[in-house]
């Protein structure tokens, strides 16, 4: 049985995911008892990390609210739930586009005021509405800096819509390559898309390495009176270089779901309240993938979506599994296979995955292992945690 924390209002979709026969799933569990944790917005920064907890389950993107350097440390595994928002967020860009491209927004506030003028009111709309005209998004082009599981539905969409679509992203998976349009470019390099675009729209994650990932120098080579779209994160975008953008017309408005007080009550700023994956269908997808992704590691011990350790697909077996969590550095599969040689336990199937400094090997074998052996592996230089599944 393993003990599952439940953090945060989560749908109720886990329990499917996590059967009762295998799974204790509750809110009430302590921390140091709990094999995983599975949270959304809940801030872990502070969470002692003792006991055997053996990984995170962050129902959404940003695991900004869990210490991932000190998890990794421990050996704890870190998921993430990329794309399972991937089509809410996608509608609300379209809405952004919309948003940006028609004064919607003025138009809305406008026709509010016109309460209590009775009859007059149809000649007064007829009369005041060309002052919220805006052009049609057919035919534009749009730029789509990321293409990972929102970049690409959302310059497909705009496709479809009758744009020219411009994609950037030097890292694109093989996967969604796949799923891309024929009709979107690839631009080579980032200024050609800004070049270009009539709109622009980031789906990038934020990193140290990302973090103002457009500034003023970026800004300069855009078009002017280009509309700019962040439904990504806030800080992927230099507000001092969107606001001096904004003033001087090189961007005409900049939709955002990331509201701070340095944005907000500029006249062609949309501010919403990071609204993006907050519809019940993402929610319960976020809910279903972060579930899920602790029901394999724990049961099997594949990762799939980890923002700390390697991919690691692997089928279940009928074999005593072990799996190691170690330094990436040279000598420790070979200390590990030796133990088994020495002891004359036969290794049925071996994968070895690496990330970084961290390596995940999973050896699967004939015999179980004595009390003596597994402190022997973990003993070994450089090992941080070994499991038996």
């Amino acid at each position: 049985m393993f003990n599952i924390k439940k953090l945060n209002n989560i749908s109720d979709v886990i329990y499917e995911k996590l059967p009762a026969s295998r799974f204790s799933v509750s809110a009430d569990i302590a921390p140091e008892e709990a094999d995983a944790i599975i949270l959304r917005s809940a801030d872990c920064q502070s969470l002692s990390l003792e006991g055997d907890l053996k990984c995170f389950a962050r129902a959404g993107i940003g695991v900004n609210n869990i210490p991932i350097d000190r998890c990794t440390e421990k050996g704890i595994v870190v998921f993430n739930t990329p794309g399972a928002n991937a089509n809410a967020v996608k509608e609300l860009v379209l809405c952004g586009l919309l948003l940006g491209s028609r004064d919607i927004v003025g138009g809305i506030e406008w026709t509010m005021g016109l309460k209590d003028n009775g009859a007059e009111i149809v000649g007064q709309v007829e009369k005041g509405k060309n002052r919220f005209v805006g052009p049609e998004l057919k035919g534009k082009t749009i730029g789509v800096i990321g293409l990972g599981a929102i970049g690409v539905l959302v310059a497909n969409m705009a496709s479809d819509l009758g744009m020219k679509v411009i994609g950037y992203d030097p890292y694109i998976s093989i996967e969604n390559a796949w799923h891309l349009s024929d009709h979107v470019e690839h631009a080579l390099t980032l200024d050609a898309l800004l070049d270009e675009s009539d709109y622009i729209t980031i789906h990038v994650p934020l990193r140290d390495s990302t973090r103002n990932y457009l500034d003023a120098q970026h800004f300069e080579k855009m078009k002017d009176g280009v509309v700019m779209l962040n439904y990504s994160r806030n800080g992927l975008v230099n507000e001092e270089a969107v606001l001096n953008a904004l003033d001087s017309g090189k961007v005409a408005r900049y939709v955002t779901d990331f509201p701070d007080e340095n944005i907000l009550g500029h006249r062609n700023v949309i501010c919403l309240p990071h609204l993006g994956g907050s519809t019940p269908e993402a929610e319960e997808n976020c809910a279903s993938m972060a579930a899920e992704e602790i029901k394999y590691y724990l049961e099997v011990g594949g990762i799939i979506n980890s923002v700390n350790f390697p991919v690691c697909r692997i089928a279940p077996t009928k074999n005593v599994r072990i799996t190691l969590i170690h330094k990436n550095v040279p000598g420790v599969i070979a200390s590990i296979s030796s133990i088994f040689s020495r002891n004359h336990i036969n290794v049925e199937e071996m994968v070895n995955k690496s990330r970084g400094d961290i390596a995940y090997s999973v050896f699967d074998i004939n015999t179980d292992l004595s009390c003596e052996l597994y402190q022997e592996l973990r003993d070994l230089d450089g090992m941080i945690r070994v499991r038996k599944i």
